[in-house]
């Protein structure tokens, strides 16, 4: 499924809190700089029209949450939605995921990984350009603090089970695990739109849940970012 054409962002709009482009952000990323204080830190990758952080931002006022968007327009619309529920406590960042994660992101910063319907470019000379990749899955656990989760979501089969091995071949995670919460159609309680054109279409989705068990004394920061545990 192709993603939808967005509605107009109101101009009058203060996007300047909850909008960051990956070239302005300080290398590595500092959570307190982005939000002032301590806190856990949840990561979103490819937050699409945002429905996802504005849900969790508003149950979990005590969490932070980053999301990456690469698509400029989704990444505005996203941080409008933000700006016009008062959420301070998230915040988008245009640009390439693998790039935030291999470039800017410190080690054990996250505690917990959220990645929900990838692209899967179908095409076989295109498959080099997913986000599923070797190098990307070990930035994925390096950036994860100790006990920290990574949530793989898809509508793609094939793509699932290529991610999940993946994840299992490269990393030291543990898993997968079945994700909690109900997939039942009398429950809707869809975490993107994306899940939810897909589920109210009839597809299925495929869910996997990793939990980094260990941190060995060579993956940690010396700078000493550290993880805040709710």
């Amino acid at each position: 499924m192709g993603r939808p054409k967005l509605r107009k962002i109101d101009p009058r709009i203060d996007l300047s809190r909850h909008f960051r482009t990956l070239e302005e952000l300080p290398r590595p990323i500092s959570p307190n700089a982005l939000f002032g204080r301590e806190a856990s830190l949840e990561i979103e990758v490819g937050s699409g029209k945002g429905l996802f952080l504005q849900t969790e931002a508003a149950a979990r006022p005590e969490t932070d949450f980053l999301g990456i968007e690469i698509a400029a327009p989704y990444a505005r619309y996203a941080a409008a939605g933000l700006a016009r529920r008062g959420l301070t406590n998230a915040i988008i960042v245009w640009g390439d995921a693998v790039r935030a994660f291999a470039e800017a992101l410190p080690n054990a910063v996250a505690t917990a990984v959220h990645i929900y319907f990838p692209d899967p470019w179908w095409k076989r000379r295109h498959k080099k350009r997913r986000l599923m990749r070797e190098d990307f899955v070990r930035d994925i656990e390096r950036v994860l603090c100790p006990g920290g989760l990574l949530h793989y979501w898809t509508d793609v089969e094939e793509y699932f089970h290529t991610g999940v091995a993946l994840v299992s071949s490269q990393t030291r995670l543990a898993g997968p695990f079945e994700p909690p919460g109900s997939l039942a159609s009398d429950r809707p309680e869809y975490r993107t739109h994306f899940e939810r054109r897909t589920r109210l279409g009839g597809q299925p989705v495929y869910r996997a849940m990793f939990r980094k068990t260990s941190s060995p004394s060579a993956d940690l920061d010396p700078q000493g970012t550290g993880c805040v545990q709710d």
